[in-house]
């Protein structure tokens, strides 16, 4: 019998990008692109390059606070670095399961109790980008009735934590209704259940009041460096920029990022970020030499920081490609 034909799962991501490079390439005159990269003020980028470091330090002060300081900062910040490379390089968001599984082994966590953690954070980061999108719109021309999509954003960002500190409250009704429904399989009943005990573990940083409003400190302090990089990368090319173009190019790279797309989001981002400020500006040459700019200034960060993390513990990218498939097979 034949096989079935299987579309790959990285396919319609590589098709997005590709389409997004390819509308990039047509509409943008790559000459003015250069020059707009030569006139800039890299004074200004060498401070936002600077600042991109300080910001993975704090990144890392976050998620060491939601794992209650259990693991030191040292390898809390080497990890978060290695998962920031990871999603750069491979596909499928691998990063995430990357620095999960690479910190639950540095500080013996389980690694279930690890990813609510990851959850978390990244749903704090779309109810920020959400707030962050809608404090720019009504400066921009054009943008009535979009502020629709912040709303529904909001709205579902504030469901879902909702819904994980109902779960954290109360997760042993939740463990005993999952014991009673897998009655029938033993095997996933052991399984699973072992690894919703240590999830609702790493939810409990929920219902911890001071752990949580730490945990909230430090994100908006992240925002705010990650806010102050992007306004000075954007004056760089834009002497003239107001600051409210940083939201609104944030909140557009933000959501640009989280669309199907090549590793990195290549493509997804590159094309929000410019389409953003094209739309404040006029100038896509411009806005295109900005999108670049932040290309590099992620890539700077997670790479140096990557790279001294995995050299620290001897491990090759190939080496934790291999481990995180084999850990995804183990569970699927």
């Amino acid at each position: 019998m034949t096989p079935k034909f299987q579309i790959p799962r990285w396919l319609p991501g590589a098709l997005i990008s590709i389409v997004l490079i390819g509308a990039i390439l047509y509409f943008v005159d790559l000459s003015e692109m250069v020059d707009a990269v030569r006139q800039a003020n890299y004074g200004l980028l060498a401070i936002s390059f600077a600042l991109s470091f300080v910001w993975m330090a704090l990144r890392a002060k976050v998620w060491q606070t939601l794992l209650r300081d259990r693991p030191s900062f040292l390898d809390t910040f080497f990890a978060e670095g290695e998962g920031y490379l990871l999603n750069a390089l491979l596909p499928f968001r691998l990063g995430e399961l990357g620095r999960a599984f690479l910190i639950s082994r540095k500080a013996k966590i389980q690694f279930a109790e690890v990813l609510p953690t990851i959850v978390i954070e990244r749903v704090v980061d779309l109810g920020i980008t959400a707030a962050i999108l809608l404090a720019s719109l009504p400066f921009v021309v054009g943008a009535q009735g979009s502020e629709r999509i912040g709303y529904i954003v909001g709205g579902i960002v504030l469901f879902g934590l909702v819904m994980m500190y109902v779960l954290a409250r109360n997760n042993q009704w939740a463990l005993d209704l999952f014991h009673k429904l897998s009655a029938r399989w033993p095997s996933l009943q052991r399984f699973g259940g072992g690894f919703l005990e240590s999830f609702f573990a790493g939810l409990g940083v929920l219902t911890e009041g001071w752990l949580f409003l730490r945990f909230l400190f430090w994100m908006v302090l992240n925002w705010a460096v990650a806010v102050a990089a992007y306004y000075l990368m954007i004056r760089a090319y834009f002497p003239d920029a107001q600051f409210i173009w940083t939201f609104f190019a944030l909140g557009a790279v933000a959501f640009g990022g989280a669309i199907p797309a090549l590793p990195g989001g290549v493509g997804t981002a590159d094309g929000a970020i410019t389409a953003a400020l094209t739309l404040l500006t006029g100038d896509g040459a411009t806005a295109l030499a900005v999108a670049l700019t932040v290309r590099l200034y992620n890539y700077l960060n997670s790479g140096v920081i990557g790279f001294i993390g995995l050299s620290r513990e001897g491990e090759t990218l190939g080496g934790v490609y291999r481990e995180l498939m084999a850990l995804r097979k183990k569970e699927s």
